[in-house]
């Protein structure tokens, strides 16, 4: 289970947090301009714009989980097991695997809009990279600092909704999701107002009482609706810092930690890592549950025209800061 934000500044950035119970050894990686990506039956792009985002490499191919290009589009997958339906090929369609949708989106576009066009054609199939990894069951939340949407592939075909509040969460579909958002639009973060009875002396007697009932589960409604909540209500300074720690507390709202989620294999759902991804300047952050201190790679620092797949693993040990240290000196 996961959560996918937006939030804008100066800049606008993109990310999310995965909940699982174990990693995959994914690394951030970086796909420079000139790394030939093969498709099943579409035609490879052999040229085409350098992304950075979360992968699992296989065969050399990064199974991007979040992505953004250097024209500042962004993508994630997240689970949609029961509801997301793929088939076979159809002849004149655009046919790609479920695996190829974000490199052949963000090799080619550069805005949600282009993506939109390109998405008119585009048959899902159920064909995986190889037969030991099945087919991931996802939705997608696709985003530019102009807008979002939510793209969902289900057995009566494939759907494009508009995201107004920029986050995406699991089960159940993304229509529903908006509707249960009916329910809690007296949340407020200000004090709220006696509207109980006339003449009942009823207090304010802490803060944050606006905010009474807002879903506190891990469930992907809860944290739907606390999400949309936090990152819409959410005031920060436009720095880079500032702008980055806000995205980290938005997400942080929603993470998920060991022994509260347990899973039918007897283990537990944690956040395994939280991004946050600056699409303007192709700085990709995170942290990871064992490691709280943020991480950057910066795609720019690295040869963008070059073949090659760039990884770095991620730093999954926690780093502690020892504040009064003594100099050796």
């Amino acid at each position: 289970m996961c959560t996918a934000a937006t939030y804008k500044t100066r800049d606008f950035y993109f990310g999310r947090t995965l909940d699982h119970g174990c990693s995959y050894g994914e690394e951030i990686t970086i796909t420079p301009r000139n790394h030939p990506f093969l498709f099943r039956e579409m035609k490879p792009l052999k040229h085409h714009y350098a992304m950075i985002g979360t992968a699992f490499i296989a065969q050399d191919y990064p199974l991007y989980y979040d992505a953004v290009n250097e024209k500042g589009l962004a993508i994630a997958g997240l689970n949609f097991t029961g509801n997301a339906y793929y088939g076979l090929p159809v002849q004149g369609r655009d046919n790609l695997a479920v695996y190829e949708l974000i490199p052949w989106l963000l090799g080619d576009c550069a805005t949600v809009k282009e993506c939109q066009k390109k998405l008119e054609k585009v048959n899902l199939t159920n064909i995986s990279i190889n037969d030991e990894l099945p087919v991931a069951q996802l939705h997608w939340i696709i985003a530019d600092k102009e807008e979002a949407i939510t793209l969902e592939a289900v057995d009566d075909g494939m759907h494009i909704y508009p995201n107004p509040v920029g986050i995406l969460t699991n089960n159940p579909a993304f229509p529903l999701q908006m509707f249960q958002m009916n329910n809690y639009m007296h949340l407020s973060a200000r004090p709220p107002q006696n509207l109980f009875a006339k003449g009942l002396p009823l207090d304010v007697y802490c803060h944050g009482m606006g905010t009474l009932g807002l879903p506190g589960g891990l469930s992907s409604q809860s944290r739907f609706v606390r999400a949309a909540f936090v990152k819409m209500n959410s005031v920060s300074g436009d720095s880079e810092q500032e702008s980055v720690g806000q995205f980290f507390h938005i997400l942080g709202s929603v993470e998920q930690p060991s022994g509260c989620c347990e899973l039918e294999s007897g283990g537990y759902e944690k956040t395994l890592y939280t991004s946050c991804c600056n699409a303007d300047r192709g700085i990709y952050y995170y942290t990871t549950y064992g490691n709280r201190q943020i991480t950057a790679v910066d795609m720019y620092r690295e040869d963008v025209d070059g073949t090659e797949l760039i990884r770095y693993p991620m730093i999954v040990q926690e780093h502690i800061y020892l504040q009064n240290q003594k100099s050796s000196a």
